[in-house]
C-alpha cells in the first residue's frame, strides 16, 4: 500500500457531538433505549458490542438516516434533524437536513460508490452539487485527498478495477470532500477480506492523528486500543459502560462487557 501523509487539523473542523436520551424503535423491536452520549470535539469515540445492540442504528440517527422517536442529536450546539419552537421539535424540511449532513462524513460498510463514475468523479460529485463548488477547485481537492489516502494513482480507475480495501479509501476520500466537522464510519472494514483491513485502518488512524472528530463502529478491538480516547460497550439498545480504552478493555466493570470481550479477545 502507499503510504498515507499525516495532515494537520484545519480551523474549524472538528465538531462535538451531544446525544440526550435518544429512543428508537422497529416495529415490536426497542433499538435504542434512552441512549446518552458525549463526543468531545477532535477525539475519537469507537463504539463495540453485539451484532443487534444498536450500533449502526445509533450511528444512524447522528446524520438523521434513522429519524429518533424521542431524544435528542446535537452537533455542535445544533439540533440534528428539528428545530425546536417552544417546548416542541420539528422536523426540519429535507433540503436542510441535507444541508446538515454536509458537515456529518459518513462511511459505510459496503463503500455506496458510484459504479458509473471514476474515483475522481465518485469524489468531486458531492463538492460540486452540494456546495455548488467550481470543478475545478474540487477535482484539486479530490486529488489531494487521493494522495492522503494512498491512491494517486487511481483517479481515473473504476471502483470495480479496485480491492475492497481501495474502495473504502476511496469512500473516505469522498467523505472528506466536504471538509466535515464530523466522520462516522459504520463498521467499515467489516465487508473487507482480512489482508485489507490494515490499509484502511491505517487511513482511519491518520485522521484521527489530525484531530478530526470520529465515531467509529467497529469489532476491531486492537484498533480501539490504539487510536480511541473513549470506547463505549452497548448491549440490547443500551450504553452498558463507556471510558477510556485501557479501562474498558482492560478492566471491564460490566459482567456483560467482560463476556463480549472474552470472545472476541
Amino acid at each position: 500500500m502507499s503510504s498515507v501523509t499525516t495532515a494537520e487539523p484545519s480551523a474549524g473542523s472538528t465538531a462535538k457531538v451531544e446525544i440526550r436520551s435518544v429512543h428508537k424503535t422497529f416495529g415490536p423491536l426497542h433499538v435504542l433505549r434512552g441512549i446518552d452520549l458525549d463526543v468531545r470535539a477532535g477525539e475519537v469515540t469507537v463504539v463495540l458490542g453485539p451484532s443487534g445492540s444498536g450500533k449502526s442504528t445509533l450511528l444512524r440517527t447522528i446524520n438523521h438516516l434513522e429519524k429518533v422517536d424521542s431524544g435528542t442529536v446535537s452537533v455542535d450546539g445544533t439540533l440534528v434533524g428539528y428545530r425546536r419552537s417552544g417546548n416542541k421539535l420539528y422536523e426540519l424540511r429535507e433540503r436542510d437536513v441535507l444541508k446538515q449532513r454536509t458537515r456529518i462524513g459518513f462511511v459505510f460498510q459496503n463503500f455506496h460508490l458510484f459504479p458509473h463514475l471514476t474515483v475522481l468523479e465518485n469524489i468531486v460529485e458531492a463538492p460540486v452539487s452540494a456546495l455548488k463548488r467550481p470543478r475545478k477547485e474540487a477535482e484539486a481537492a479530490a486529488r489531494t485527498l487521493l494522495e492522503r489516502v494512498g491512491l494517486a494513482d487511481k483517479a481515473e480507475a473504476y471502483p470495480k478495477q479496485l480491492s475492497g480495501g481501495q474502495q473504502q479509501r476511496v469512500a473516505i476520500a469522498r467523505a472528506l470532500a466536504l471538509e466535515p466537522g464530523l466522520l462516522l464510519f459504520d463498521e467499515p472494514t467489516s465487508a473487507l477480506d482480512p489482508e485489507l483491513v490494515g490499509e484502511v485502518l491505517d487511513v482511519i488512524k491518520d485522521l484521527a492523528a489530525s484531530g478530526t472528530t470520529m465515531i467509529v463502529v467497529t469489532h476491531e478491538i486492537g484498533f480501539a486500543r490504539e487510536v480511541a480516547d473513549t470506547v463505549v460497550f452497548m448491549d440490547e439498545g443500551r450504553i452498558v459502560e463507556q471510558g477510556p480504552p485501557a479501562e474498558v478493555l482492560d478492566s471491564p466493570r460490566h459482567e456483560r462487557t467482560r463476556a463480549f470481550l472474552s470472545k472476541v479477545l
